[in-house]
């Protein structure tokens, strides 16, 4: 009888979990079908001995099967239901649709069915469900813990961490609400089964894993190789040059497919590109409706697109068997994330393409932002901590205006310190708790070791003089890696067609001939005292206009170039280009004049610029600002809106003598700056001139973030 006081139901025999298993597999799978030996391997242990196990296996090997055959097993000899803890949304629909075929009642709760959380919970009350799907984020609710874990623990289940390297600190891609299992396990008896699964994990990520689960866990490794896959890597030398390459060769690519970017600027970029040319493709991102995100991927499986451009969003989970191609625009910073996500291709085919088309310069920039965000200092740390007390609850909102950190990070991290025990969350926000704490410098350190390295690796993938699949598996620590014999290392290559120059020169123009829009804010920063509230429509900055976004491979080299002072003298075409953007802009009334913002970043280039607009425009220039600088830093270096405001308000003042007389001003102005990173620097510049009695002011920069 365990704590609990739930005494442990009789256990099948191997042979028993050998018949039922082999049946469950072809009722999943086809009526050939027969299990594999670390399918059985797997089940017999979660089933028969109530082993903790970890199965860490290739994407497409069956692993989901394996808990649902446990599942049936269990459910049928009287048992309460599995719950699954799994990541993403797209992996639960897929689940729950793949466990009906096994006669199991799947129900998932989430944050996109929260209309339907109480009519599951009464159905699990009533034991109407055999599997049930969670967020890891479910495991930070208390109320949720108490009524479906507290229901849970009076009955034998069992728990399933599907894509278990998300517990792993080092993880690509760890999910700290992963980490409650920890004492969810433990308030479990020793015998109720707990199952982990992953397709991506070396051994290191392994050991870690197995160490959460238990001391005495079986870990069973298979070969991560996939017989289907062919590899090769195209190097270009512009966006340009890789958005041709697209085009002309998407046709040529068997089936349908995932083309992956980094970013969801360059996602809706790349699929607006490739659909002006004829080609069948949607967007797909983080920042894609989940209604949307559902229809996209029914569309993709029916073969109804060619391809979602999509980020890593449309990862983990995605099953489609007879995806047959898999494209990289841009490569992930890690070895294991980017064989998980070509491993979405090639399931139950023969043969699938597998290209990428590295971004050098750009990859760099976009690894290096997510190095920055991903591992938080041990200053940061205590900043957060020191702004909590035990008795009275800070709110997320207040935390932002007192810590220099994006929400998101900030949340984050928020959840690691909440899980260590360090805070706790409460009514009204998130208290210190009584607790020591101590942040784990040698851990830490690791950590960053590590992300460099894998960055390297991915360097170094791209010139590798040897197998291409081999060389990843091995960085996975497949003890069976030899030399695939079809990537183009091992081969003759797969014979693309290298880019039109013609198709490249329109790629070029609509990359650096788009208006990209810079949206007015209209509130200010939550947090502070002063200012606050909504902005008045009449000092607001109305829409403006962006010559080029960062990292989209247009003018944004050659701006970058300039912000540096890399290239000093201004080139031609590119002043044609904002030329032709204000040409294009759709304004209410035309300016009158053009007000320039001093730029730290580069003196004298935002002067420059200016002065040839208002040379060809006709335009009177002023230049109206001053900045106080002193002990101020870049807004690039600013982590959330409230900072940034207060980097920009009380620094930015109007100097009346480089302003136009009161008559002139009245008319609608052109303020130019360098760069709209948070859009503060234009919002109190725009306040400033429309109170000192200016017109409506029409923001214009080089380039937007």
């Amino acid at each position: 009888m365990s704590p609990n006081g739930l005494v442990e139901p009789s256990r099948p025999t191997a042979a028993e979990v050998e018949a039922e298993l082999a049946e469950h597999v072809r009722t999943l799978a086809g009526p050939d079908a027969t299990p594999r030996p670390e399918q059985l391997a797997a089940v017999t242990a979660v089933v028969a001995e109530r082993r903790r196990t970890l199965l860490v296996a290739r994407t497409g090997f069956g692993k989901s099967a394996v808990y649902f055959s446990a599942t049936r097993m269990l459910r049928d000899r009287g048992w309460g239901p599995t719950i699954v803890v799994s990541p993403l949304l797209a992996l639960m629909r897929d689940q729950v649709a793949a466990a009906t075929r096994l006669g199991l009642a799947a129900f998932t709760i989430n944050s996109s069915n929260l209309n339907d959380w109480d009519e599951i919970e009464d159905r699990i009350a009533q034991d109407q469900v055999d599997l049930l799907l969670i967020a890891p984020e479910r495991l930070a609710n208390p109320g949720f813990r108490e009524r479906v874990f507290g229901l849970m623990l009076s009955r034998p289940f069992a728990l399933v961490c599907d894509e278990a390297h998300c517990i792993s600190d080092w993880g690509h891609d760890f999910r700290p609400d992963y980490l409650r299992l920890r004492s969810v396990i433990d308030e479990l008896p020793a015998w109720a089964p707990v199952l982990a699964t992953t397709a991506t994990a070396n051994q290191r990520v392994t050991d870690d894993v197995a160490t959460q689960l238990g001391a005495d866990t079986l870990a069973l490794r298979t070969t991560l190789d996939r017989e289907s896959l062919h590899c090769s890597v195209v190097e270009l030398g512009s966006d340009a040059e890789r958005l041709a390459w697209l085009a002309d060769n998407l046709d040529g690519l068997p089936g349908s497919g995932i083309i992956y970017t980094l970013t969801v600027d360059q996602a809706t970029a790349t699929a607006e590109w490739l659909v002006s040319q004829g080609h069948r493709v949607a967007a797909y991102s983080g920042s894609t409706a989940p209604e949307d995100r559902e229809q996209l991927e029914d569309r993709l499986r029916r073969n109804e697109l060619k391809a979602l451009v999509a980020t890593s969003a449309l990862g983990m989970g995605y099953d489609k068997p007879d995806l047959a191609f898999c494209v990289h625009l841009g490569l992930p910073p890690t070895p294991v994330a980017y064989y998980q996500q070509i491993g979405r291709a090639g399931r139950a085919i023969d043969r699938a393409v597998v290209v990428a088309l590295p971004r050098p310069v750009e990859d760099e920039r976009i690894w290096r932002w997510f190095d920055s965000v991903s591992l938080p200092s041990e200053a940061i740390c205590n900043e957060v901590l020191a702004q909590l007390s035990e008795s009275s609850a800070m709110s997320l909102t207040r935390l932002e205006a007192n810590v220099n950190m994006g929400r998101s990070r900030l949340t984050t991290l928020l959840s690691i310190l909440d899980v260590q025990g360090a805070i706790r969350k409460v009514k009204g926000g998130w208290v210190r708790s009584s607790n020591a704490w101590q942040y784990d410098s040698e851990l830490a350190e690791r950590l960053r070791a590590l992300r460099s390295e894998e960055a390297e690796q991915m360097r170094r993938y791209v010139d590798l003089p040897g197998c291409r699949l081999r060389y990843l598996r091995e960085l996975l620590d497949d003890a069976g890696a030899d030399d695939c014999g079809r990537c183009d290392r091992c081969g003759d290559g797969p014979g693309f067609v290298p880019p039109s120059p013609a198709r490249a020169a329109e790629a070029q123009a609509l990359l650096r001939g788009a208006d990209i829009g810079i949206e007015p804010r209209r509130q200010w920063a939550p947090g502070l005292d002063e200012p606050k509230g909504r902005l008045a429509p009449e000092v607001q900055a109305q829409w403006g206009r962006a010559l080029a976004r960062l990292g989209d491979g247009g003018w944004d080299p050659i701006v970058a170039d300039l912000l540096d002072g890399t290239t000093r003298e201004v080139p031609a075409d590119l002043v044609q280009a904002i030329v032709g953007i204000l040409k294009r802009w759709d304004w209410a009334a035309r300016p009158t004049w053009i007000a320039a913002l001093p730029s730290r970043r580069n003196a004298t280039l935002i002067d420059a610029i200016a002065a040839e607009i208002g040379r060809l425009g006709k335009l009177p220039v002023f230049h109206p600002f001053v900045h106080d600088v002193a002990g101020a830093g870049f807004q690039s270096e600013q982590a959330n809106s409230a900072f940034q405001l207060a980097n920009v308000w009380g620094r930015l003042s109007i100097d009346s003598a480089g302003m136009p007389d009161a008559e002139a001003r009245r008319g609608p102005v052109l303020l130019v700056d360098d760069s709209a990173d948070s859009r503060w620097t234009l919002t109190v510049a725009a306040h400033l001139l429309a109170t000192s009695g200016s017109g409506a002011v029409l923001p214009f920069v080089l380039r937007a973030r």
